[in-house]
């Protein structure tokens, strides 16, 4: 018995060519550039570019005989034996682990006490908490530096109606503190309005099914506000490691009020802009700007790859 053989039809088949993609297609793809072309000119313009300036100098110095020539890594030799550059880095790494951990422990425990419920006049509070925040850097380091004054301000006020005899905020020895609770006065609000925004969204069944348990207002916070918010708590600290590392507003402040106690390597930023437009060394203040920029973000990458492998 013989097997039909297939249609002709069918054996001289071939398979078709794939067709190009429409005009159309290739025209959306640009159109999508054309929508973020002015971002990114911008970005490469604001933000690349300055960056690229910046290291380009710091390959270079500024030489009595033959001008400014290039010196390759010497710049960067230079700054990491720097003894009044590792004083600055130390101090505000000082700052950092003393100023950021209190700061964001009172932004959490305001920001869990407005959530709660519990407390009246809520919307007074987090308005008066975060009202701080709107103040400018310059304009609050002028208004604590004037309170901090032991002649002029409420500290001296202080000790002339009471006769007593407080400590002088800005002196060596506590100015470093002093800064802190500026700062600390100025971010709580900006820090508790990321927790608050984030505990606003954790879903209520959580709770329903935590109070059908019995669970406690405080297993309540470990058990499920915590945890839910554990996202939230890495980038605040991430934001408060970037800015104690760019600490520069406060001390350039107060520094016309505390020259004895803030010098002009006081923190890394202040010390770069003291090289830059009072020593007239652009070249080595580019160099400490960069490697400024290199540790704080390996910091901050670090603090992120903690909280993610916590968060896992």
């Amino acid at each position: 018995m013989t097997t039909a053989s297939p249609p002709p039809a069918v054996l001289g088949t071939q398979p078709k060519p794939a067709k190009r993609a429409p005009k159309r297609t290739q025209k959306r793809s640009w159109s999508g550039w054309l929508f973020i072309g002015p971002f990114m000119a911008v970005f490469a313009l604001v933000f690349l570019a300055p960056i690229a300036y910046s290291i380009y100098l710091s390959f270079f110095r500024n030489q009595l005989v033959g001008g400014n020539g290039f010196v390759g890594l010497a710049n960067y030799s230079q700054a990491l034996q720097d003894t009044q550059f590792w004083s600055s880095l130390l101090r505000v790494t000082l700052f950092l682990a003393v100023q950021v951990p209190i700061m964001l422990l009172i932004a959490l425990l305001v920001a869990l006490a407005l959530d709660s419920g519990r407390l009246y006049g809520k919307s007074f509070f987090r308005i008066s908490i975060f009202l701080p925040y709107a103040v400018p850097a310059v304009v609050a380091s002028l208004m604590w530096g004037f309170m901090y004054g032991t002649r002029f301000g409420l500290v001296g006020n202080i000790n002339s109606a009471l006769g007593t005899d407080l400590p002088n905020p800005l002196s060596p020895d506590l100015i470093l503190a002093a800064i802190g609770n500026i700062v600390t006065w100025e971010f709580i609000g900006y820090n508790m309005l990321i927790f608050y925004s984030a505990l606003r969204v954790i879903p209520k069944s959580l709770y329903e099914a935590a109070e059908i348990d019995g669970a406690s207002q405080f297993r309540l916070v470990t058990a499920i506000k915590l945890p839910a918010i554990r996202g939230a708590l890495v980038v605040a600290t991430i934001f408060s490691v970037i800015g104690s590392f760019q600490l520069f507003n406060e001390p350039a402040i107060l520094q016309g009020l505390a020259p004895n106690s803030i010098s002009t390597y006081f923190t890394p930023n202040l010390y770069a802009y003291s090289l830059s437009f009072s020593g007239q060394q652009y070249n080595y203040s580019a160099t400490v700007a960069i490697i400024m920029g290199v540790i704080t973000m390996v910091i901050a990458y670090a603090v992120q790859l903690r909280g993610m492998r916590k968060e896992g």
